[in-house]
């Protein structure tokens, strides 16, 4: 496959991973901030939905474009900025993997206050708060990664 068509679909996604991620947090987290239980369990079914079939896609193509790049170019994974950028895709990964489960138990708690006529639940609000803490590392991370690739500091 040529360079230059592997490094725009490496750039590509990653703006589809950073902008559905963005976006995903977003409006989920004005869904929570209403508090309706029934727009928090609508809105959590449909960012569900958005990470499989756009950030859980845009994950694997970033690794293995980036992985693919690497090699083409004979850039040692010892070099800083790889070898913190690769470290950085884990950490966004740790919390990433996490937050998934959390989404979806955030919707379901929604969803059974919502059949019950119910308040949520303190359960609802510890999985919010773990979600709400897990996204920052994350997006930061993100962050750092986009700042590594650009400007490749020694």
């Amino acid at each position: 496959m040529d360079y230059l068509w592997v490094k725009w679909i490496h750039i590509l996604s990653s703006t589809l991973l950073f902008g559905t991620g963005l976006g995903i947090a977003f409006f989920f987290w004005i869904a929570h901030r209403r508090g309706d239980p029934k727009v928090i369990a609508e809105t959590a079914r449909t960012v569900v939905i958005a990470d499989a079939c756009f950030t859980a896609p845009a994950v694997i193509v970033q690794f293995v474009s980036g992985m693919w790049l690497t090699w083409r170019l004979g850039i040692p994974f010892s070099v800083f900025w790889l070898k913190t950028a690769l470290l950085l895709f884990f950490v966004v990964g740790a919390c990433w993997l996490p937050v998934l489960w959390l989404q979806a138990r955030a919707r379901r708690l929604a969803a059974e206050a919502a059949a019950l006529g119910a308040p949520l639940s303190a359960a609802y609000r510890r999985t919010m708060r773990w979600w709400f803490w897990l996204g920052w590392p994350a997006f930061l991370s993100v962050m750092a990664i986009f700042w590594l690739m650009v400007m490749k500091p020694v």
